[in-house]
C-alpha cells in the first residue's frame, strides 16, 4: 500500500474535503434552502417536496453502488467522477425547463455523493499513514460542513435560483480542475466480495442516522419559516449547521480515546436534543441556532464515526464497509424524506421533528454487545 508522508496527511484531507463540500454541501444539501423557491416555480406540495429530496437520495443509492468497483480500480478517479456527477447535476437543475429535467438533475448531482465518500475513504487509505488515518478520515467527512457554510447565505442573493445553481455549477468545474490536480495517486486494490462480518449493526446505525437526518435536511427551513423566523435569520441557521459541522472532525480523535460506542451514544444523545428544539411552538432565533448547531456537529460526527467503524470492519477496503454503512443512511433518508412530508401534512411539522428526536434515543440499543460497534 502506497503512503504519502506523514505531514501531508492534512493536505489529502483538505483536498478530499473540498470534493466532499461540493457533492454534498452544494450538490445534495443546499436543496433546502431554496425549497421555498422551487416550491413556487413547479408549484410543489410538501409532499411533492419530500418526493424530489427522495430522488436525490435515490441517486446517492446508485452512486453508492458504483463506488466500490470504482474505488478498487482507482479511488483518485472515484472522487473526480464524483465530482463531475455533481457539477453535472448542477448544470442540469440550472436550466431546466420543468420538474422532470429538475428531478433528473437532482439525482445526478446525489450520485456524485454517492461516489465521494467511499472514493475519498479508500483514498485516504491507501495514502495516509495508519497513525493518522483516523483523523485523517473525520476531517475529510467535514467537507459536507463547509459546503453548507459556504452556500448558507445564497438564498439572500437578489438572483434568482437558476443563476444561483448556475454559480454553483461554476465551482463545481474549478473544483474538479483542482482536485484533479491536488489529490493523489494510488495503485489500486482487487475488488474484494463475499460478505462483511459484523455490517449489521453498523447498517442499522446508518439507517437511523438517515431517517432522523432527512425530516431535518428537507423541512426545516420551512419550520423555521412557518415559526416566523425571516429568512435572514433560517439563513443563519443553515450556516451554523455547517460551520459546527466542522466540529464533527473532533469526533476521531474522541473516539481514539475513548472508544467507538460511548462517543457514538454521547453524540446521538446530542443529535436527539438538537432535533426536539425544532418540536418546541415558538423556537425563536437563539432556540433556532442551538437546535442548528447541535444538528450540524452531530451528524458530521456521527456519519465520520460510520467511515471509522466501516474501516474497521474492512481494513483494507475501507471503501467497501462505506458502501454498505451510507447505503443504510440512504435508504433510511429515502423512505423517511417523503414519509416526514406525508407527517407534516397531516400533524404538522413540529410533530414531525418531535417523534424524530424519540426516534434518535433508540440508538441506546447499542449497550446490547450485538449492535455496538467493534
Amino acid at each position: 500500500m502506497t503512503q504519502t508522508k506523514p505531514d501531508r496527511w492534512m493536505a489529502t484531507a483538505a483536498a478530499g474535503a473540498v470534493v466532499i463540500a461540493l457533492c454534498y454541501g452544494f450538490g445534495r444539501y443546499a436543496y433546502g434552502p431554496f425549497v421555498p423557491r422551487f416550491s413556487e416555480t413547479f408549484g410543489l406540495t410538501p409532499v411533492g417536496v419530500g418526493v424530489l429530496g427522495g430522488l436525490s437520495t435515490a441517486g446517492y443509492g446508485l452512486g453508492l453502488l458504483l463506488a466500490p468497483r470504482t474505488s478498487a480500480r482507482s479511488a483518485r478517479d472515484t472522487v473526480l467522477l464524483a465530482a463531475v456527477s455533481a457539477t453535472l447535476g448542477l448544470a442540469l437543475m440550472a436550466l431546466a425547463p420543468h420538474v422532470t429535467v429538475f428531478g433528473t438533475g437532482i439525482v445526478v448531482a446525489g450520485a456524485g455523493a454517492g461516489l465521494v465518500s467511499p472514493g475519498v475513504a479508500q483514498l485516504v487509505g491507501e495514502t495516509v499513514a495508519a497513525h493518522t488515518r483516523a483523523r485523517a478520515q473525520t476531517w475529510a467527512n467535514t467537507g459536507t460542513g463547509l459546503g453548507l457554510a459556504a452556500s448558507a447565505f445564497t438564498p439572500l442573493l437578489a438572483l434568482g435560483w437558476p443563476v444561483i445553481w448556475s454559480a454553483f455549477a461554476a465551482l463545481g468545474v474549478a473544483v474538479t480542475v483542482a482536485a484533479w490536480r491536488l489529490l493523489p495517486r494510488s495503485p489500486g486494490v482487487p475488488a474484494a466480495s463475499g460478505p462483511v462480518r459484523g455490517v449489521v449493526p453498523l447498517v442499522a446505525n446508518s439507517v437511523l442516522i438517515g431517517v432522523t437526518s432527512a425530516p431535518y435536511w428537507t423541512f426545516s427551513s420551512s419550520r423555521l419559516a412557518g415559526t416566523g423566523l425571516s429568512p435572514v435569520a433560517a439563513t443563519w441557521c443553515w450556516a451554523t449547521i455547517g460551520v459546527a459541522g466542522l466540529l464533527g472532525g473532533l469526533a476521531g480523535p474522541a473516539a481514539e480515546r475513548a472508544g467507538l460506542r460511548p462517543v457514538n451514544l454521547v453524540t446521538w444523545t446530542f443529535a436527539a436534543a438538537g432535533i426536539a428544539l425544532l418540536a418546541v411552538p415558538d423556537p425563536g432565533v437563539p432556540v433556532a441556532l442551538l437546535s442548528s448547531a447541535l444538528f450540524g456537529s452531530t451528524y458530521m460526527a456521527l456519519t465520520g464515526l460510520c467511515i471509522l467503524w466501516a474501516a474497521r470492519l474492512v481494513p483494507e477496503r475501507p471503501a467497501r464497509g462505506i458502501t454498505w454503512s451510507f447505503a443504510g443512511l440512504g435508504v433510511g433518508q429515502t423512505v423517511a424524506s417523503p414519509l416526514a412530508g406525508t407527517l407534516a401534512a397531516g400533524v404538522g411539522s413540529a410533530a414531525v421533528f418531535g417523534l424524530t428526536a424519540l426516534v434518535a434515543l433508540t440508538a441506546w440499543s447499542q449497550l446490547h454487545p450485538r449492535l455496538a460497534p467493534p
